[in-house]
């Protein structure tokens, strides 16, 4: 996304971004880039090919790497050379739920002041807007009093420009929410494919304020949210304001994720994931079971491809996505389907590669009662019956 993007003009402000890295680490251009996570050659995370056409040897030529700097703590995606258009999601129903939530938390918090509002879109879609429509707020291109980033911010590949937008797009007295995935909640839960290309940077508060401060912009208080395994919004404000109790908890509890040494521990995770998934599909084959699975979301992509995941192990995967449909898993042969072309096939097991769906899956096809398998890194594929 580029760094004007609003959610009305978020596609074009995405194919408009820029396609090459910036020189050094993405915020504070320092060269002491740890290693820390490897996946080797992936495809890239948001180009599904045609399904019956692969797969292609030549997808899995783009590497994928996390390193954090050693000067400012960010970390980030190595490199990209990946320039690829995403096919449009459907939003779940769970990101749906925190959003309402999120607008509720930060209207009683006072901070929802003034009577416009801009907002900075993701990738994968989603959109506070008509949540403060609804609170009176009109949208603005022009610097606004409530600024809005839900998972915008990692999908930029200039780090320090794209803060410097943001903060410049939020008028004086005007509070920035931006929501992020914390780095403490990828290491903690063994979320290994939270990397991807596309996904510049990965966060912890600390390095988060220190980002906006350098700007000119000060953390004042932040919200716990559970989903993705646990999510944070903060609000920012012009100035020295000083950081509440709930900042100061959360900088707390993120303080080891700085070492590199804990996140190297996802590797471990990586490899260990990959092998279970691999196992729990072979078992099922040789019980003559037939696996599908539900989900093509861009997580699953390096995990598919590094358990060499094949149609003779998993005969599909759905999704609500039209775009996707008749598409099929980079690196693989797996063909993207519809839920009415699953539920037809009557699977034995089906694998939920997003957890947070399965409260919405569970009761959208009450048939797939008692066969969900949901693929979780820390103890991969619990069954979940569902009655």
């Amino acid at each position: 996304m580029s760094g004007d993007g609003t959610a009305r003009g978020g596609r074009a402000a995405l194919l408009d971004a820029p396609t090459t890295d910036p020189p050094g680490c993405r915020i504070c251009r320092g060269d002491r880039l740890v290693p820390v996570l490897d996946l080797g050659a992936m495809p890239a995370a948001d180009h599904f090919p045609p399904a019956g056409t692969g797969p292609d040897p030549g997808e899995a030529a783009h590497p994928l790497a996390m390193v954090i700097c050693h000067d400012c703590g960010l970390a980030q995606l190595a490199h990209d050379d990946t320039v690829t258009a995403e096919p449009r999601g459907v939003e779940p129903q769970a990101l749906r739920e925190q959003a309402a939530d999120a607008v509720r938390r930060v209207a009683a918090a006072g901070l929802l002041r003034g009577r416009t509002v801009r907002e900075f879109a993701s990738p994968h879609g989603g959109s506070w807007l008509e949540l403060l429509s609804g609170r009176g707020f009109a949208v603005t291109e022009r610097p606004a009093d409530v600024v809005l980033d839900s998972f915008g911010l990692m999908h930029e590949r200039d780090q320090a420009a794209a803060v410097a937008g943001r903060v410049a797009a939020t008028a004086p007295g005007g509070v920035l929410l931006l929501q992020y995935h914390p780095l403490h909640t990828i290491v903690t839960l063994g979320q290994w494919n939270a990397l991807r290309h596309g996904h510049f940077a990965y966060y912890s508060l600390r390095v988060l304020s220190e980002m906006l401060a350098t700007a000119g912009m000060s953390v004042v208080t932040a919200w716990d949210f559970e989903l993705y395994g646990g999510t944070v919004l903060l609000a920012a404000v012009h100035g020295g304001g000083a950081p509440d109790d709930a900042v100061r908890r959360i900088l707390d509890r993120e303080a080891a994720t700085a070492d590199p040494a804990t996140l190297a521990g996802l590797q471990h995770a990586a490899d260990r994931h990959t092998e279970n998934l691999r196992t729990t599909l072979e078992t099922a084959a040789a019980r003559g079971e037939r696996v599908y699975a539900y989900g093509a979301a861009s997580r699953a992509v390096a995990l598919f491809c590094r358990a060499r995941v094949r149609r003779d192990l998993l005969a599909g995967v759905a999704d609500a996505a039209p775009a996707k449909q008749g598409r099929r898993m980079p690196g693989t042969d797996v063909p993207i389907i519809s839920p009415a072309e699953l539920l037809a096939a009557r699977p034995d097991r089906v694998l939920l590669t997003v957890p947070d769906l399965l409260t919405e899956v569970s009761g959208r096809f009450p048939e797939l009662a008692g066969r969900w398998l949901v693929d979780e890194p820390a103890d991969h594929t619990r069954e979940r019956p569902i009655r």
